[in-house]
């Protein structure tokens, strides 16, 4: 039978040697930046920002504007007043919800909008411009609020 293949049976044995005589020893890969610069990497915390944002855009807002349209339209004028307003948001707990209700949300587009520059306009060698445009717009609208809030 020339031509024709040879089949050899080989033992569960002589095949396991076969397999741990080929094994490769894994590479240790890449080598991680130590624990203290992946905690400072900024992309986690303005992915949390754009979570945060994004909760209070589709949470938080709606209920508050929702609440402020039902009081309007039910309490007494002088209810909405400025100075019963100015007031109410004197206290450390309004103005730390305002801040949120305002900032956080900026925050969101920022993230957003910069993802969809890049993505789907496809404007990728301005990548970083983009970024620093996109987020010094979001933290300078949260220090406006800041000021102005500091200021009641």
């Amino acid at each position: 039978m020339a031509g024709s293949a040879v089949i050899t049976e080989h033992s569960l044995g002589d095949i396991l040697e076969e397999s741990d005589a080929r094994e490769v020893r894994r590479s240790r890969g890449p080598r991680r930046p130590p624990l203290l610069l992946q905690l400072l990497r900024p992309e986690p915390m303005f992915w949390q920002l754009f979570s945060a944002g994004g909760f209070v855009a589709a949470l938080l807002l709606p209920i508050t504007v929702a609440v402020l349209l039902i009081e309007a339209a039910s309490a007494p004028s002088e209810a909405l007043s400025y100075e019963r307003i100015t007031r109410l948001a004197d206290h450390l707990l309004a103005k730390l919800y305002l801040l949120a209700l305002i900032s956080l949300p900026l925050f969101h587009w920022a993230h957003r909008f910069r993802y969809t520059v890049h993505h789907q306009f496809g404007v990728h060698g301005l990548k970083g411009l983009v970024a620093v445009l996109c987020y010094g717009t979001a933290i300078a609208g949260g220090a406006l609020t800041v000021l102005v809030l500091l200021g009641i």
